[in-house]
């Protein structure tokens, strides 16, 4: 696929971004203004692009010392744990896609959190049985699930890594002993999230001072328990983190978090496992578009959107076109209805995925697009795909709010990471044990168990894992990986990879301009638009269309590297403070 600098068009020249408005990890840093689109990098040998530099060039230094890509992960991660605390860390959860070059094969591992053993349908109603406020359901002990991440490493390891498991937490024990600068992104973030921080003393103490002020831009921040923690699993593998002291402090943290306390217990930790599922891969002009199946909903989802606009000529109609967004809008919208009433833990509830992805549903849910006009709120209701048996859910009540980090990296040997890994929301529970902190992954469950007498897919379950809209994407052209890619954002990300896809894909954009281009994200009715970008130029036409149209803060952090013939192409979403570096 012949691939050049294409200039940017009339709704694309800027990609300004303005800060938001709350604390969900959604704060953009101050430089990320004025970018038409983020910088290229190219490199010759392998490559990582990652959400902060200090995380990037942990992962990167593993490369060249002939370390794999799993090894570079596995640094990167722990890294990013300490200097993006609010996003991802070993108190929570990730998906890996992997393009295994030695086999030529995508491989999938599940390190999603799961809910505890103690857990009800109802842990999120209140006295009444209601659905609880989120935040009232997020601070404390009661959003907490086992978490993954730390066991995902290790699976990794085993099955890819090269260099010693010990040596790979080195990079992230020294920042941590010795202390690094606080990033413009995190103290902006800390000063935004206020009296929830606070609420813990552990937490409060690690990101306030004495006075209780929040953190500083530029300030040395030490974390001398995290550097314990690191240094734990690195002589005693996962193990040290599942049993034992750690374990048992994430136990009581959990459990004696006051009012919201939670139900987390040592055997819930003992008994986490990973699981490999089968990749999820959706054909597209002739491409293999690659992810993570349930619980997350992401590879499912673009594969249905992608799949429906197939069926037009999205290069021929160009990304300036009201029309192109007409039908990207609309197709989001009948995937987004589908996700919420097929799409959760499949070891816990069938999915339709051969039906939902079958190319004669999509077929027919592209027809429903044939207008020129945007859909009527009665005409986006889940379809009814193929089913290898009868079964029927409700609607889902799950709250997603943005967070999250992804990171993308290739070795030399041509081997592929896309991982998306959090705490879900913007410091997750706000609890922290070891110098991180945890999850609060539970609340991605539905807070409704049942819809009109039928059963949420999504309900909380003893052991399940929560849906996810994470999507960790490689694209493969004629089985050779092409493209890696991925973001952060809660439901959003679905929209924001699909869209960065489209780009790539369709428009012939380049991997800088697909991580940098305004957002124009539909889930669920109304079309968001990227605030303080050129994306608003098309409020107008939008809505002549017939959608209502919102301008909002769409924070994404995009992460993306392309493999070609003559090397590798990364780029770092700008409104964040990722990079790419490589050699």
């Amino acid at each position: 696929m012949k691939r050049s600098l294409v200039a940017l068009g009339l709704f694309l020249l800027t990609a300004t971004v303005a800060p938001a408005q709350q604390a969900s990890d959604t704060i953009a840093p101050e430089r990320a203004t004025g970018l038409a689109a983020a910088k290229v990098v190219t490199a010759r040998e392998h490559m990582v692009a990652a959400a902060h530099p200090l995380a990037a060039q942990a992962g990167e230094k593993i490369l060249a010392e002939g370390g794999s890509a799993i090894d570079a992960m596995v640094a990167i991660q722990t890294v990013l744990g300490l200097v993006e605390p609010q996003s991802s860390g070993l108190g929570g959860g990730a998906f890996l896609v992997y393009y295994d070059a030695a086999a030529k094969r995508i491989v999938t591992l599940d390190g999603r959190e799961t809910a505890p053993m103690d857990a009800t349908p109802t842990l999120f109603l209140d006295d009444k049985g209601k659905p609880m406020e989120f935040f009232d359901a997020v601070v404390g002990g009661r959003s907490v699930g086992t978490p993954g991440t730390v066991m995902l490493m290790q699976e990794a390891h085993k099955r890819w890594g090269r260099k010693d498991w010990k040596d790979l937490f080195t990079p992230a024990e020294t920042l941590a002993r010795e202390g690094f600068s606080v990033s413009p992104r995190l103290a902006s973030l800390v000063a935004a999230e206020g009296d929830r921080l606070k609420t813990f003393e552990a937490t409060a103490s690690y990101f306030f001072g004495a006075d209780g002020a929040p953190i500083k831009a530029g300030a040395v921040l030490r974390n001398p328990a995290y550097a314990e923690t690191l240094a734990a699993i690195a002589k005693g593998g996962a193990d040290a983190f599942y049993t034992g002291p750690i374990a048992e402090a994430i136990v009581d943290t959990v459990r004696m978090s006051g009012k919201n306390a939670g139900v987390l217990s040592l055997a819930d930790l003992a008994n986490y496992r990973v699981r490999e599922r089968q990749p999820i891969c959706a054909r597209y002009r002739a491409l293999d578009i690659c992810g993570m199946g349930p619980p997350s909903s992401g590879a499912v989802a673009i594969g249905q959107m992608l799949g429906m606009l197939e069926n037009f000529d999205l290069k021929a109609l160009g990304r300036d076109n009201p029309e192109s967004w007409r039908l990207i809008g609309d197709a989001q919208r009948l995937a987004f209805a589908d996700r919420g009433r097929y799409l959760a833990d499949t070891d816990f509830v069938p999915a339709p995925i051969k039906g939902l992805l079958a190319k004669t549903y999509l077929g027919e849910r592209a027809r429903l697009l044939d207008g020129d006009r945007a859909l009527g709120t009665d005409a986006v209701t889940a379809g009814e795909p193929e089913w290898d048996h009868a079964l029927n859910f409700g609607r889902d009540a799950a709250i997603e709010l943005p967070s999250t980090s992804h990171f993308v990296i290739v070795d030399r040997d041509g081997n592929v990471v896309s991982i998306t890994t959090t705490i879900e929301n913007g410091f997750g529970s706000r609890l922290m044990t070891g110098g991180f902190l945890l999850n609060n992954e539970l609340t991605d469950f539905s807070f409704e168990t049942h819809d009109e007498g039928v059963p949420v897919a999504n309900r909380v379950e003893p052991g399940k894992r929560p849906r996810s809209s994470m999507s960790p994407t490689i694209v493969l052209k004629d089985g050779k990986p092409l493209l890696a890619i991925g973001s952060p954002g809660g439901s959003q990300i679905i929209g924001y990879v699909a869209q960065a896809l489209i780009a790539y894909i369709d428009w012939g954009m380049d991997v800088g301009e697909i991580v940098a281009m305004p957002h124009l994200i539909n889930r669920f009715g109304p079309y968001d638009l990227e605030a303080g970008t050129d994306a608003e130029k098309l409020a107008e036409p939008l809505k002549a269309l017939g959608f209502e149209v919102q301008a909002r803060d769409l924070n994404s952090g995009l992460h993306a590297i392309e493999l070609t013939a003559d090397g590798l192409k990364g780029a770092a979403d700008p409104r964040r403070e990722g990079v790419a570096v490589g050699q």
